[in-house]
């Protein structure tokens, strides 16, 4: 399932293995920009705040340093990574490779039940329009990783869910430059063309709903300076790690 976790829901549960709870819970905090970049995690307050040993904090920590989200400075600290500029760049490059032959597959198959099921995920989107910008991309989410499941490719999902974590970021802090009505319409288009069986109507389809971000990422970044690193024109020289 999604690995982003209702902001109401930043709550472990005992019953079940508390490390894969945390990295979830953190990483939605940071995607969703309530641990900011360069924010200093600390150990022992974390593992004090949820009620845990120091012990899943840290194996938390290790699982989103190697997604990119955090980094470890030994002697100094856990820190919130800024955005990486060149990751956001090539995590939608793979995005649109992989779902747009996802979507190819969808159209050449009977696709009828997925179909209902996508069209009921529509009426569910259209009701956010005006409301919870967290929610709709809950609701993003469940739309695209049902495309992949219906497709039976669920492993290449969990694939882009580990390499997307940036995309992610950049859409949280700035949502405002996403509209939800146009992100709907495109996804309605898609479903259109799978169901019409229209292989090369659904991937150009796909292709211009995952390059939506290519139009304001450059502005994302001139009004968050500060939160991106490895941006164009930034030598490597003049963003030195801390």
């Amino acid at each position: 399932m999604l690995d982003l976790v209702d902001v109401e829901g930043w709550v472990l549960d005992h019953r079940k293995a508390v490390s894969p709870q945390l990295r979830a819970i953190l990483r939605s905090r940071i995607i969703r920009n309530d641990l900011r970049p360069m924010s200093r995690l600390s150990e022992p307050e974390l593992a004090k705040e949820y009620g845990v040993s120091r012990q899943p904090v840290r194996e938390a920590f290790i699982t989103l340093m190697n997604e990119g989200l955090v980094e470890v400075r030994p002697q100094r600290g856990t820190y919130v990574c800024k955005i990486d500029y060149d990751a956001v760049l090539n995590a939608r490059f793979v995005r649109e490779a992989v779902e747009s032959d996802i979507v190819a597959k969808l159209a050449s198959e009977d696709s009828g039940d997925l179909i209902k099921e996508l069209r009921a995920q529509l009426s569910m989107q259209k009701k956010v329009v005006k409301g919870s910008p967290e929610k709709f991309m809950e609701l993003d989410e469940r739309f695209h990783m049902t495309l992949a499941i219906g497709a039976g490719l669920a492993k290449s999902w969990r694939f882009l869910e580990g390499i997307k974590s940036q995309m992610d970021r950049v859409r949280f802090i700035t949502f405002e430059e996403f509209h939800i009505s146009k992100l709907i319409g495109q996804h309605e288009q898609i479903v259109d063309f799978i169901e019409q069986k229209t292989v090369s109507g659904a991937e150009d389809a796909m292709r211009a709903h995952l390059r939506e971000i290519l139009n304001s990422l450059p502005r994302v970044r001139a009004l968050y300076p500060d939160h991106f690193e490895n941006s164009p024109g930034e030598s490597r020289e003049e963003n030195p790690k801390l």
